[in-house]
């Protein structure tokens, strides 16, 4: 997650560099690979009119490559490189899904199997960690005081949210059949319902900036609405799709505080020793972390019927990995980096963008089957889901009076939801094939709409006295 010094700067840059004719002031590589990507979308769609729908693959994902980088030469058109991005991962895997799924497996003469191998979508949980752990460690409590400060909007906003999008979720899959096959239509729909069901994304922040909208209420609202999910999300979960597929709200609980509440706490550990807070700050905080992590350890006892040994191997285990290691961590990387926060902002932010590109990737191989069935009807639904969270958050704000800055924050806020919780609760749930095909078409339609809607606000401020973008919490 970025700062607001860093906000400051993407903002800067946007309204500076934001052209019309942005295209004919690029360099000459950034023009070239632009004019590539056409040329790779001619040729693909001339092999997909020709029946050579194999021929076009590789085709479409240089263009997309081409599209990635290529747009990388304005920073106003900056943030479309990440949806390109993950657009690029998506086709690799529907042409080649094999590199997504198991490397190492190794076959007998006989084709039997003789090693497994390894299962791709075992790095999805990980990952998803290390992207909380990244958020957590820029992040401190001074973040939440916007609760205090702005509690009428973070109230509306983080309602608004699980709200409307489970919702809209839940009418979707009553008025749209997925597949003929019951089964594989209740857990497609159970996924709709769970991109629904999760908090708001982390890339709700950048375009909330872009767009002028409230910097400090967008953090808020994201910080509030990631911690009440381990409740919140499973409760929804079992409320609305708990008649398509069966689901323990226990253990759907556990699993958003292992994979989300865990990682932000070594992640607030990570922060509060880099920073060298003060001894009374760290001693009440790690007491307080040690409380949570002992609290959250003892679930599974009452879950899961975990005898002594089990609970006490989970909790040493926990303790290294959320408490222990960020703390070495962060004063072993403070003397080497003396202090230096820039390597690990950009080391952070760059393992999160390709983290979200592996996730989105592996979801889509290991479902892709069913997704080249229903492939065109779920675009279609996630694009109706996520255009309508837009519209029903900045209509809920726009009846409460807020002020035109907030209305935009609320809209990307409910908008904008969290793909990549939703992928690694369907791995926990062992249905990424099917679960999981809607979390992995979320993503690149939640980047792209969330882009061309920031972009759109970016150059139209608000003229209704909204807060500045250089207001502070």
């Amino acid at each position: 997650m970025l700062n607001i010094a860093d906000f400051r700067y993407v903002a800067f840059v946007m309204q500076n560099n934001y052209q019309p004719k942005f295209f004919f002031r690029m360099k000459p590589i950034y023009k070239a690979l632009l004019y590539g990507c056409l040329l790779f979308l001619a040729i693909a769609g001339i092999m997909f009119l020709a029946g050579n729908n194999a021929v076009a693959g590789p085709f479409l994902i240089a263009a997309f490559v081409a599209l990635a980088f290529g747009v990388r030469g304005k920073e106003s058109t900056k943030p479309f490189s990440f949806t390109a991005s993950i657009l690029a991962a998506v086709t690799v895997s529907l042409y080649f899904p094999q590199l997504f799924l198991v490397w190492g497996r190794i076959f007998g003469d006989d084709g039997e199997i003789i090693r497994n191998g390894f299962v791709l979508t075992a790095l999805i949980t990980p990952l998803m960690q290390i992207i909380m752990f990244g958020m957590g460690s820029q992040m401190s409590l001074d973040d939440f005081k916007g609760v205090i400060k702005m509690p009428k909007g973070v109230a509306i906003g983080v309602i608004s949210s699980f709200m409307v999008m489970p919702l809209v979720a839940f009418a979707i899959v009553n008025i749209f059949t997925f597949h003929p096959d019951p089964v594989l239509n209740a857990s497609i729909a159970a996924g709709v319902i769970l991109v629904g069901v999760v908090p708001t994304g982390l890339a709700s922040n950048v375009m909330c900036f872009i767009a002028k909208g409230n910097l400090p209420l967008s953090i808020t609202m994201t910080s509030v609405s990631t911690l009440l999910a381990p409740f919140i999300t499973p409760l929804l979960f079992v409320t609305f799709a708990g008649q398509m597929i069966d689901i323990n709200f226990m253990n759907q609980m556990i699993n958003i505080l292992h994979m989300i509440i865990l990682p932000i706490i070594a992640g607030f550990v990570f922060n509060l020793f880099y920073k060298k807070e003060i001894r009374r700050t760290i001693i009440a905080q790690m007491s307080a972390y040690f409380v949570i992590i002992l609290a959250i350890s003892l679930l599974p006892v009452f879950a899961r019927d975990y005898s002594f040994v089990q609970f006490f191997n989970g909790f040493v285990r926990a303790l290294a990995w959320f408490l222990i290691l960020p703390s070495v961590g962060a004063i072993g990387l403070y003397h080497i980096l003396k202090g230096d926060m820039r390597i690990i902002k950009t080391v952070l932010s760059s393992f999160s963008t390709v983290g979200i590109a592996v996730i989105i990737a592996v979801t889509t191989a290991a479902g892709r089957d069913a997704f080249l069935a229903v492939g065109a009807l779920l675009i279609l639904t996630n694009f109706i889901h996520n255009i309508t969270g837009y519209s029903l958050g900045y209509g809920i704000a726009t009846l409460f009076r807020m002020n035109e800055s907030d209305r935009r924050t609320v809209a990307l806020e409910c908008g904008m939801q969290n793909g990549g919780m939703a992928s690694g609760l369907a791995v926990a749930m062992d249905k990424i094939a099917t679960v999981g095909l809607a979390p992995a078409v979320w993503g690149p339609i939640m980047n792209t709409t969330g882009s061309m809607l920031a972009s759109f606000w970016s150059s139209r401020p608000p003229k209704d006295g909204s807060r500045d973008d250089k207001e502070e919490l």
